[in-house]
C-alpha cells in the first residue's frame, strides 16, 4: 500500500482535498466499525450471560479507558512526529521514534500488567465495583490487565501508520480483529467445538487473541509489502529509548491523555445532573449518547487527518500548504457532517426507536437530540483548527481551552439551565453547543493572533 506523500502533492492531479477524503474514509470506517464491534459485543454478552455478566464487564471499562487514554495520547505525540519525519524523507528518525515509542508503550504496558495483576482487587475495591460482581470483575480485569504489553504495541503501531498517510492498514487490521474477535466470542464463552466453556472470561480471552493474532498478521503484511513502517532490522536496532525523543512525546502525548481524561470525568458529571430527572431521562441520554457519538466520528477522524497532513507538509517545510488542508478540513467537516446531521434530522424518530420502545422516553430524547445535534459541526470545525496547532507541537494551549470549554462552560451551564430555569432536562444539553461555541471562538482566536505569529518548524532535524 502506498501511503500519502506530500512532497507529491504539488505535482499530483488530484486536489489535496481528495487525498484527505481518500484517508478520511478508512479512518470514518474505523471509528464506526470499532463502535458497532464494542455495540454487538455488550449485546451478546448481556443477551446469552445476562446483566450481571454485562455489569462486571462494564465496571472494568473505565479503569481500562483510563489505561488506554494514555497509550493513545502518545500515539498521538508519535504520529505527529512520524508524520514530520515522513514528510521529511528522514527514514533514520523515523525509525528511531517508531523503535522510542515501541519500547516505551511495552514497558509502560508491562508495568500496568504487573501492577493491575497483582493489586487487581484492590483496585477494582477502590473503584467503588459492587459487591455482587467484584470477584466476575477482578477475574475478567486481570486477563486484560496482563495482556497489555502486546494491546500497547498493537494500539502504538496503528498510530504510527497513520503518520506515514496510511489509514487503510489499520481498518484492514481492526476489520480482521473484530471478526475474529465475534467468531471466537461463542466458541470461547460456551466451549464449541471441545474448547474449554470459559463463560464471561471467554470475552475477554476472545478480545486479546484476536488483538494479537491481528497484530502478527499486520506485521507480516507490512513486511510483504514493504511499508516505510515494516519491522524489520533497521526498526529493531532502535529498540531503546532516545530521552530526547521520549520526552518530546511526552509533551506532546500527556496533554491529549489529560483531555481525554478529563471530557470523561466531564460525562460522569453530566449523568448525575440527568439522573436527577429520573430513569426515562437517562434512557434518553444513553440513546441521544449512542446516536451522538456516530454523528461526531466525522469531526473526529478530520482532526486525525488534518494533523496527519499539517504535520506531513511541516516535516517538507511546505507550509504553504497548511491553509490548503484547513481549508479542505473545514469543507469536508460541513459536508459530511451537514449531510449526516441532515438525514439524522430527517430520520430521528426511527433511529432513536432502535434503542427507545417507551413513547415517554423516545419523546425526551428526539427533542433532546434536535436541541444538540446541529453544533456537532461547530465541533468539527474547532477540531480542525486545534490539530493544526497540534501538528507543530503547539499543544498546551489548545489543550486547556477544550478543558476550560468543557468545565468551565458545558458542565456549569449544564448544572444551572437544568436545575434552576424551567428548561430543565433540556437544559442539560444546552451545556453542549454552548461548550463547542466557546471552545470554536476561544480556539479560533489562539490560532489567528498567537500560533499564526510563531515561527513554524519542524519537531524533528
Amino acid at each position: 500500500m502506498e501511503a500519502v506523500k506530500p512532497q507529491q502533492q504539488s505535482n499530483d492531479s488530484k486536489p489535496i482535498w481528495h487525498l484527505m477524503l481518500v484517508f478520511l474514509l478508512p479512518l470514518i470506517l474505523s471509528n464506526g466499525l470499532q463502535s458497532v464491534g464494542q455495540l454487538v459485543g455488550s449485546i451478546v454478552v448481556g443477551r446469552w450471560l445476562g446483566v450481571t455478566a454485562l455489569a462486571a464487564i462494564s465496571a472494568f471499562f473505565p479503569l481500562f479507558f483510563l489505561a488506554i487514554s494514555f497509550v493513545i495520547g502518545i500515539g498521538a505525540g508519535s504520529s505527529i512526529l512520524i508524520g514530520q519525519a515522513y514528510g521529511a524523507r528522514n527514514e533514520e528518525k523515523m525509525k528511531a521514534i517508531v523503535g522510542t515509542t515501541l519500547t516505551f508503550t511495552f514497558l509502560l504496558g508491562l508495568a500496568l500488567a504487573i501492577i493491575g495483576g497483582i493489586f487487581t482487587w484492590d483496585i477494582m475495591s477502590l473503584i467503588g465495583t459492587p459487591a455482587n460482581i467484584i470477584a466476575v470483575s477482578v477475574h475478567y480485569a486481570r486477563i486484560l490487565f496482563w495482556s497489555m504489553p502486546v494491546l500497547f504495541l498493537y494500539f502504538a503501531y496503528t498510530t504510527f501508520m497513520r503518520g506515514t498517510g496510511d489509514s487503510k492498514t489499520p481498518f484492514y487490521s481492526l476489520l480482521v480483529s473484530t471478526a475474529l474477535n465475534l467468531g471466537l466470542l461463542p466458541f470461547l464463552v460456551f466451549g464449541w467445538l471441545g474448547l474449554p466453556k470459559f463463560g464471561i472470561y471467554g470475552a475477554a480471552y476472545a478480545a486479546v487473541i484476536s488483538i494479537v493474532l491481528t497484530f502478527v498478521l499486520m506485521l507480516i503484511y507490512l513486511n510483504k509489502t514493504k511499508h516505510p513502517l515494516q519491522f524489520d532490522a533497521s526498526v529493531r536496532q532502535h529498540l531503546r529509548i532516545d530521552l530526547d525523543l521520549l520526552k518530546l512525546l511526552l509533551r506532546l502525548g500527556i496533554p491529549s491523555s489529560i483531555n481525554m481524561i478529563l471530557v470523561s470525568l466531564s460525562e460522569i458529571a453530566v449523568i448525575s445532573f440527568v439522573n436527577r430527572f429520573g430513569s426515562d431521562a437517562t434512557a434518553a441520554y444513553g440513546a441521544v449518547n449512542q446516536v451522538a457519538s456516530y454523528v461526531q466520528m466525522p469531526a473526529v477522524s478530520l482532526g486525525i487527518t488534518v494533523s496527519v497532513f499539517a504535520s506531513q507538509s511541516i516535516g517538507a517545510n511546505r507550509l504553504e500548504q497548511l491553509k490548503d488542508v484547513i481549508r479542505a478540513g473545514v469543507v469536508l467537516n460541513y459536508v459530511i457532517g451537514g449531510i449526516l446531521v441532515i438525514l439524522v434530522y430527517l430520520f430521528a424518530q426511527v433511529i432513536l426507536s432502535w434503542f427507545i420502545t417507551s413513547p415517554g422516553t423516545l419523546q425526551i430524547a428526539h427533542r433532546l437530540l434536535m436541541i444538540t445535534l446541529w453544533s456537532y459541526l461547530i465541533f468539527g470545525h474547532a477540531q480542525i483548527i486545534t490539530a493544526t496547532m497540534r501538528a507543530s507541537g503547539t499543544v498546551f494551549w489548545p489543550t486547556v481551552i477544550s478543558v476550560v470549554s468543557i468545565w468551565c462552560v458545558e458542565v456549569p451551564v449544564a448544572y444551572w439551565l437544568s436545575g434552576f430555569t424551567r428548561l430543565g432536562i433540556e437544559g442539560i444539553w444546552i451545556g453542549y453547543p454552548a461548550a463547542f461555541i466557546v471552545s470554536l471562538i476561544l480556539q479560533y482566536a489562539y490560532y489567528q493572533w498567537s500560533w499564526k505569529k510563531k515561527r513554524i518548524t519542524a519537531l524533528i532535524h
